[in-house]
């Protein structure tokens, strides 16, 4: 294996309370502005929601995310335990979940990065699947045409744990992200039904101009998420 073996990311997802979404919207405005000092950190992305977590137009304005992928576990794990900015993302939220993970298939780049595969495929559960895509402008119309259909499929997969939608810009730099109990479980929803459809969809019509597929095995997980069902 040529990437570094112990690349580890970190998902945060946090829910504000009402008083703190302003901080929250500065985040996701300053997130690409203001670069992280974290140690060992590679590379990282604020990500605003839809509402309620969804998929759809509307925005999620008391939702945020944030995927960051660091060079070894010891210092994604020391940023998540010590960082001041995850201290005042904590301090701010009514529910905050973040998940340790290490990707073991991924294609694709996100801003011109890729996310380095770090372990080989789990053999069993939790597992996460990210899906991330900038949509070509002449596409829009026919990607969002489809998901209603790719949402409702989601949250009704058996096996899935958590789907949340995420994005860097309305639009046009979307991404889904998700836990699942199994690979078999994530795989029969892929193969299946509105998803698939769309993915084929998108495959045949050039959608989109840059996109990063991964699935990660969730190597510990913390804090709450109403949203999360349980095993």
């Amino acid at each position: 294996m040529n990437n570094p073996p112990a690349v580890t990311s970190i998902l945060l997802l946090a829910r504000w309370r009402p008083a703190s979404v302003p901080w929250g919207l500065l985040r996701l405005v300053r997130g690409a502005l203001v670069p992280s000092r974290a140690k060992g950190l590679l590379w990282r992305q604020i990500l605003g929601s839809g509402h309620e977590g969804g998929f759809g137009l509307r925005p999620g304005w008391d939702r945020l995310g944030q995927l960051a992928v660091f060079a070894d576990r010891e210092q994604a794990r020391d940023w998540l335990e010590r960082d001041p900015e995850v201290q005042a993302w904590q301090a701010r939220a009514a529910e905050l979940l973040w998940l340790e993970l290490r990707a073991w298939q991924s294609r694709g780049e996100w801003a011109g990065q890729p996310l380095p595969v770090s372990i080989e495929a789990p053999p069993g559960g939790p597992v996460a699947a990210l899906t991330r895509a900038s949509i070509r402008l002449t596409q829009a119309r026919a990607f969002w045409a489809h998901s209603p259909a790719a949402e409702q499929a989601l949250e009704q997969a058996c096996g899935c744990r958590l789907a949340v939608g995420l994005g860097e810009a309305p639009l046009l730099r979307q991404a889904t992200f998700s836990v699942w109990d199994s690979v078999a479980a994530m795989d029969a929803y892929a193969r299946s039904g509105a998803h698939r459809t769309a993915a084929q969809n998108a495959w045949r019509d050039g959608y989109f101009s840059e996109t990063l597929f991964a699935r990660f095995a969730v190597i510990d997980q913390g804090g709450t998420w109403s949203d999360l069902r349980a095993a």
